[in-house]
C-alpha cells in the first residue's frame, strides 16, 4: 500500500511493526485460538519494543506519539494476520483517558505499565439494556462516606480475565439537579463484588468477552478518573480513539485477506491464465483494494485532528472512518474467500474466521445505522431521528 503522504518516521514505524507482524502471523494467532490461551509472547514483545505505548506520554514511559502512531502499530499487526485487539481497549482507550484526565497518582500508578504491556486495562460501557444509548446507563455509584460504591451491570467487554482493572462507565448524581450524569471509575478485576462471566461466541478470537457483575464494590475516592462534574468529554475522549482503531483493526484484517486473494489469483491457473488476469477476478479485488486506501485516508484524517485536539472534528472523522473500513474490510474479506472459491473455506489459507470477525467492525463499538444516524444529524443538519 502506498505511504507516500506519511512522514517518514510513520514509515519506519509501519516497517519495523510489519516484520515483527510476520514474525508471528496468522498462524499464531490461530494457534493460540486452538489451545484457548492468549497472544502474551507477541504483546510482551510488542511492548518491550515500545509498540503498546507509542501513543502515551514519554515522562510515563510511552512514546510521545498519538493515535496516528497506535494506529500504525494495529493497522499493520493485522495486516500481518496478527492483530491485539486489546490495544483498541489498553492503551487507545484507557490510557488515552488516564493521560488526558488522570491524576497525577494515577498516571504514574497505570501509565507506564500500560505502556510497556506489563499491565493491561479493559473498558466497560456496554450494558444489557443500554447498547448505543449511553443516556440509559444504569451501572451507579453512590457515596459511602470518602468512597464510592458501584453497582450494575456490562456486557461484551472484551479482555477481562486479562486485565488488572477495568474502567467502568457509571453515573453518579448530581447533587444540584438529582440527574444523573456519567463517570469513569478504575475498578481492579479483584475488588470484593466484581463478578465476571464469560460470553459464549461464536468469534475465532484470541480475546474473550464477558458479562460483568458489580455488586456494591467499593472504591477508594482516588478510583474517579478526572473531574466528576466533566464525564461525557472524558468518556468520548475514550470513544473517539476506540472508533479510529476499530477502523485501524479493520484495515489491517482486510489487507491481510486481499493479500492472500491476490497471491492466489496470481498463482491458480485453471484454464491457459492465472485466474487475476480474468477481470471478473480482478476488478473486484482492485476495488476491495481502492475501498481500503480510501477507508485508511480518513481514518489518518480522523488520527489527525484527534492529536491535534479537535474533538470535535475528529468525532466526526473518526465516525466515517470506523463506518468506511468495516464496510471495506467485510467487501475484502468476502471477495478474498470468493477469490479463493472452496478453498476459501479451508482451514490452511485461514479466510473463513474472518467471515465473522470482519463482521464485528461493523457492529461494534457502534453500529454502521448509528453512524448514518451520526453523520445525517450533527454533518447534515437533518433532524434527528433517536
Amino acid at each position: 500500500m502506498t505511504t507516500l503522504i506519511e512522514p517518514e518516521e510513520h514509515k519506519a514505524l509501519r516497517a519495523a511493526v510489519a516484520a515483527l507482524g510476520k514474525r508471528y502471523g496468522r498462524e499464531y494467532i490461530a494457534r493460540t485460538v486452538a489451545e484457548g490461551r492468549h497472544p502474551t509472547e507477541l504483546w510482551a514483545e510488542a511492548g518491550k519494543l515500545g509498540y503498546l505505548g507509542v501513543n502515551l506520554p514519554g515522562e510515563y514511559g510511552g512514546g510521545g506519539g498519538g493515535i496516528a502512531e497506535l494506529s500504525i502499530v494495529l493497522e499493520e499487526l493485522g495486516a500481518a494476520g496478527s492483530p491485539l485487539l486489546m490495544l483498541v481497549v489498553s492503551p487507545a482507550i484507557c490510557g488515552t483517558v488516564i493521560s488526558r484526565f488522570g491524576t497525577e497518582e494515577q498516571k504514574r500508578a497505570w501509565l507506564p505499565g500500560l505502556a510497556d504491556g506489563s499491565r493491561l486495562m479493559a473498558f466497560g460501557i456496554t450494558e444489557p439494556d443500554a447498547g448505543s444509548n449511553s443516556h440509559r446507563i444504569t451501572t451507579t455509584a453512590r457515596k459511602d462516606g470518602a468512597d464510592w460504591l458501584l453497582t450494575g451491570r456490562k456486557v461484551f467487554i472484551s479482555g477481562v480475565d486479562m486485565a488488572d482493572a477495568v474502567l467502568i462507565v457509571g453515573r453518579t448524581e448530581d447533587a444540584r439537579t438529582g440527574r444523573l450524569k456519567p463517570c469513569l471509575f478504575i475498578v481492579p478485576t479483584d475488588a470484593e463484588g466484581f463478578q465476571k462471566q464469560p460470553i459464549d461466541m461464536e468469534l475465532n478470537a484470541a480475546e474473550k468477552q464477558f458479562e460483568l457483575v458489580l455488586d456494591d464494590v467499593r472504591l477508594p475516592a482516588d478510583a474517579l478518573v478526572g473531574d466528576e462534574d466533566a464525564g461525557l468529554l472524558q468518556l468520548f475522549a475514550g470513544l473517539n480513539p476506540e472508533r479510529i482503531m476499530t477502523a485501524a483493526f479493520a484495515i489491517g484484517m482486510g489487507r491481510y485477506a486481499l493479500a492472500r486473494a491476490i497471491e492466489y489469483a496470481r498463482d491458480r491457473t485453471v484454464w491457459k491464465a492465472p485466474i487475476g488476469a480474468h477481470q471478473a477476478i480482478a476488478h473486484p479485488l482492485a476495488q476491495a483494494h481502492i475501498d481500503l486506501e480510501l477507508a485508511r485516508l480518513m481514518m489518518q484524517k480522523a488520527a489527525h485532528l484527534y492529536d491535534a485536539g479537535d474533538d470535535i472534528g475528529a468525532g466526526e472523522a473518526a465516525n466515517m472512518a470506523k463506518y468506511a473500513a468495516g464496510e471495506a474490510c467485510v467487501k475484502a474479506v468476502d471477495q478474498a474467500v470468493h477469490t479463493l472459491g472452496g478453498n476459501g473455506l479451508t482451514r490452511e489459507f485461514g479466510l473463513a474466521t474472518l467471515i465473522t470477525a470482519a463482521r464485528v467492525a461493523r457492529i461494534a463499538p457502534v453500529s454502521r445505522e448509528m453512524i448514518l444516524n451520526y453523520v445525517s444529524h450533527q454533518s447534515l443538519g437533518l433532524p434527528k431521528s433517536y
